[in-house]
């Protein structure tokens, strides 16, 4: 049997490191983007924030965003994505979204 926990562990981390890179790659000149002990920061131009991290005992990424608020995020097995617990959408439509709309910039997450 599969630690799940282990599993969550591994597939968020994942998950995280990707977003930044993705973010920092197309839009580091718009915005500052940090990784750290499994919280993921990015910061706009206009000091607002967005802060996404793992939260392991319920095996979920929560996302805090200065435009829609809070939202968790449980993983698809399915879609291989990670999916809002209360809306159904994926976390990298919502953000790429949101970072896009916020810079002006085409942006989005694979």
């Amino acid at each position: 049997m599969v630690d799940q926990t282990s599993s969550f562990e591994t597939r968020a981390d994942k998950a995280l490191h990707d977003f930044m890179e993705a973010i920092e790659d197309v839009l580091g000149d718009y915005l500052e983007v940090d990784l750290e002990s499994g919280i993921l920061t990015i910061e706009l131009e206009t000091g607002a924030q967005y802060v996404i991290n793992k939260h392991a005992p319920m095996r979920q990424i929560w996302l805090s965003s200065p435009f829609s608020g809070a939202a968790h995020f449980d993983y698809d097995e399915t879609g291989q994505a990670w999916i809002s617990t209360r809306g159904g959408e994926k976390l990298t439509d919502i953000l790429g979204s949101e970072l896009s709309n916020a810079t002006g910039q085409p942006f989005s997450l694979p």
